[in-house]
């Protein structure tokens, strides 16, 4: 047994699509949105499945992390009562 042998057969890949998979490259700009993404930005995040099903689109998500990322947000401190203050001055 040779190494030759071991090695898969090449197929003709072209051979095994399906018609529906019969693209015309001829009208494929390339490129399309690539300025469009330069400009504007663009993050990728990939939700695991049950996550998925939870949003049913992307408005949907930035909608629930933004009130997540508003119950973050550090509270001004209140201003302190007016015993705490004659306390403090008290103490020097």
């Amino acid at each position: 047994m040779s190494a030759n042998d071991m090695k898969p057969k090449r197929t003709n890949h072209v051979a095994q699509m399906r018609g529906e998979y019969d693209f015309d490259y001829s009208k494929v700009e390339r490129g399309k949105y690539y300025k469009r993404l330069l400009a504007e930005g663009s993050n990728v995040v990939v939700l695991d499945r049950d996550v998925a099903k939870a949003f049913p689109d992307s408005a949907s998500v930035n909608k629930a992390l933004r009130s997540v990322l508003q119950s973050k947000r550090p509270r001004r401190p209140t201003a302190r009562s007016t015993r705490t203050r004659a306390k403090a001055a008290r103490a020097g």
